[in-house]
């Protein structure tokens, strides 16, 4: 049985799979109901109003409290202290306390909100604001400065960003390369998760239904091994390009409608809005047309199947040598913490500094450079790194392969006892 055939036989079993199909198709549909769902309930928590009780014996918050959309303050100050808890208990989200003091700069340390449940962060970050700028005034007015000059004299400073050969930039340069380079990173993180279990299922499956001992007689363990993972690897590739393609019609189709909506006369604000935010939108579309997009992409589907073909022949090994899921779980914690450091490590390295001594290690261990790579390339990487970090991680991927289909040839014969590590380990040496 020639490799080929392996191949078509894997391949076909996942494509023609009803489960493969309808994900397919169904997947992308459901990203953009699950992002529509979490808009509309936070627009739902944006909508609705917080009743706050203020009991302020000072008189110093009174100005400062104002109501909004989001929150309704009233001022229980006409009842007494013991009343007002009681009646923000029964009625109200929460109270908020100030004692009676003749000092602006000790209310700092003086307010106190009263709640039977957690408070909303921003609530308390909104209260500190008001609170720390009634102090600040306090303060200046106590050191003879007049805070309305101050106000006015404050400057809102934007730096121009732009690089060494003149070529003019700005910040949402540096929001398209995180966000691109984390949704690639992460979605590669998943791929190799995803399908490394399928393929550990297909082995588990003729393992344990004892096709394997039929199909080993007339092909090499080895051969075997290397079209499971070929032929998993092309069913993953054609769902993604089916997910690009179908994610790019949506977003079409859904830029085409809020456009169409937006102006369409919905109100002269909105309207206005909508002007004022196109050339921020020309920014973005000018960011993105920079943006080494063809790099990115070939960068993906190498470093995926990369990192694919090294991560499925550990999988394919841990199927081989164990009889159930079960069984696999305590191989499969080694091989998913790389992954997760690299996502780890790329988000809290490569976002700060791309190009620093950390991002670029990692960009070279194969273990975690096909996620961490990932995220460097839209800031930019050396060709030099780019094709060192290709050649280390199919380097790895040849030597990982060679002592997994060691384990892959004995085990996939071993039935009824569970492997132990020091009993794969000595697999290793036959």
């Amino acid at each position: 049985m020639s490799l080929s055939l392996i191949i078509r036989r894997e391949f076909n079993a996942k494509v023609r799979n009803k489960s493969f199909i309808v994900m397919t198709f169904l997947s992308p549909l459901l990203f953009v109901f699950m992002g529509g769902l979490v808009y509309y309930l936070s627009s739902l928590n944006n909508e609705e109003t917080v009743n706050i009780a203020v009991y302020d014996e000072s008189g110093f918050l009174k100005d400062g409290l104002k109501s909004d959309g989001r929150t309704k303050y009233t001022n229980l100050g006409q009842l007494s202290f013991e009343k007002a808890k009681e009646e923000a208990a029964k009625d109200y989200l929460g109270l908020v306390y100030v004692p009676k003091i003749t000092d602006t700069t000790k209310l700092q340390n003086s307010v106190q909100y009263i709640s039977n449940e957690s408070p909303n962060m921003d609530f308390i970050s909104n209260l500190e604001r008001v609170i720390n700028d009634k102090v600040t005034k306090a303060n200046l007015k106590r050191l003879h400065f007049d805070y309305a000059k101050i106000e006015k004299a404050r400057a809102n400073t934007t730096v121009k960003l732009s690089k060494f050969s003149g070529e003019q930039t700005n910040k949402w340069a540096t929001i398209l390369r995180i966000g691109l380079g984390g949704v690639g990173g992460y979605l590669l993180m998943m791929f190799v998760i995803i399908y490394g279990n399928m393929v550990m299922r297909s082995v588990i499956e003729e393992k344990t239904n004892r096709i394997i001992e039929i199909i080993i007689s007339s092909v090499k363990p080895f051969r075997l091994m290397m079209g499971k993972i070929i032929g998993t690897s092309l069913a993953a590739l054609l769902q993604f390009i089916i997910w690009a393609a179908l994610g790019t019609i949506l977003i079409m189709v859904l830029s085409s409608v809020f456009g169409m909506q937006m102006g369409g006369g919905v109100g002269a604000a909105q309207a206005q809005a909508a002007q004022m935010n196109q050339s921020d939108t020309a920014l973005v579309f000018g960011e993105i047309l920079k943006l080494p997009l063809f790099t990115m992409v070939i960068s993906f589907i190498i470093f995926f199947i990369g990192g694919f073909y090294l991560y499925s022949s550990l999988y394919a090994a841990i199927g081989a040598a164990v009889d159930s899921e079960t069984d696999s779980q305590q191989f499969l914690l080694p091989i998913i913490m790389p992954l997760m450091l690299g996502v780890y490590v790329g988000f809290f390295t490569v976002i700060s500094d791309p190009h620093g001594t950390v991002a670029t290690v990692f960009s070279f261990i194969p273990l975690t450079s096909p996620i961490v790579m990932l995220m460097r390339i839209p800031f930019g990487v050396p060709l030099w790194q780019l094709l060192l970090s290709i050649a280390i991680l199919f380097g790895t991927f040849f030597f990982v392969v060679w002592f997994a289909a060691k384990i892959y040839r004995i085990g996939i014969l071993m039935y009824g006892k569970k492997p132990t590590y020091k009993e794969i380990f000595k697999w290793l040496k036959y």
